[in-house]
């Protein structure tokens, strides 16, 4: 569901810790992660299984046991390979290791800022990382007392075995692959805020600064989807939600999703969840 926004506004965690851990399996809401982008960290470890996941615009296949490292403003998205994937998400702001702690403010702001990349496989690079991320997991998902603690613990031996063996690289600044995903996070961003409106390829690509065919091209390269095909994925994402959450028909779904014909909307549904919004309602309660 669209518990995801392509802009990302939910809160993670709370203003005092804002971390939040996502534990996804088959039937868990997110288990199937829509195009985004936050102004969080996220660090992706798989238990088991497969996922496709997309960064910004490099897809790869990720297996089991491989941690990822996601960083703030990273437009990304994925679908388990199948559903023996099974896969835990950690969003935090990398503030939370800054408060009250000058000796390491300069390092962290060198992530912050940019100056210095994360690599993105952790676990390629270092046998540390898995059993910190396990470590971090289970503080995580178990929330015992004092578990803030072995959290804020857990970060500060990542990120230093990250600084300690060197598992980044120094920035190097591409102003014309920053402008396009800037346009593709300006498409995603007016989806998300007009999708119960008619939208057209053309008003899209008007808001990339694209002619159609290319924009048609460059987006399907970045989310494996054309835009008039996501923008429709992304109308039933925010329709299970609405189903979900509120007493509403499944017609009223629809219009409030952009649908006018509510057979349309029937038939869309069930292409993307595979059942009919009906049985999704059975389902859900």
């Amino acid at each position: 569901m669209k518990y995801l926004d392509y802009k990302e506004r939910r809160q993670q965690g709370t203003f005092n810790f804002p971390i939040a851990f996502y534990h996804e399996i088959p039937h868990s809401p997110r288990y199937y992660m829509p195009y985004h982008w936050h102004r969080h960290y996220e660090i992706i470890r798989i238990i088991s299984g497969a996922f496709h996941l997309t960064l910004n615009s490099d897809t790869r296949v990720y297996h089991e046991g491989d941690v990822i490292f996601i960083t703030d403003g990273t437009l990304h998205g994925g679908n388990p390979h199948d559903h023996s994937c099974v896969y835990d998400c950690i969003v935090f702001d990398l503030q939370i290791v800054m408060k009250d702690n000058h000796a390491c403010t300069k390092m962290i702001q060198d992530i912050m800022n940019h100056k210095i990349i994360i690599h993105t496989l952790l676990s390629e690079y270092s046998s540390s990382i898995l059993p910190i991320v396990d470590n971090l997991t289970d503080a995580l998902s178990r929330r015992k007392t004092g578990y803030e603690f072995m959290t804020q613990g857990c970060l500060y031996q990542l990120i230093g075995v990250i600084l300690e063996e060197h598992l980044y690289e120094k920035q190097v600044n591409n102003a014309e692959d920053a402008e396009r995903l800037n346009s593709i996070k300006n498409v995603l961003a007016y989806i998300a805020e007009n999708y119960y409106n008619s939208i057209s390829l053309d008003s899209l690509a008007r808001i990339a600064g694209m002619n159609p065919k290319y924009f048609c091209r460059y987006f399907r390269s970045m989310t494996e989807r054309t835009p008039i095909d996501y923008l429709n994925y992304y109308r039933i994402e925010c329709a299970c939600e609405m189903l979900s959450t509120k007493d509403i028909s499944i017609k009223e779904a629809a219009i409030s999703c952009g649908f006018n014909d509510e057979s349309y909307f029937i038939k869309t549904f069930h292409k993307y969840k595979g059942i009919t919004p009906k049985q999704f309602v059975k389902t859900e309660f």
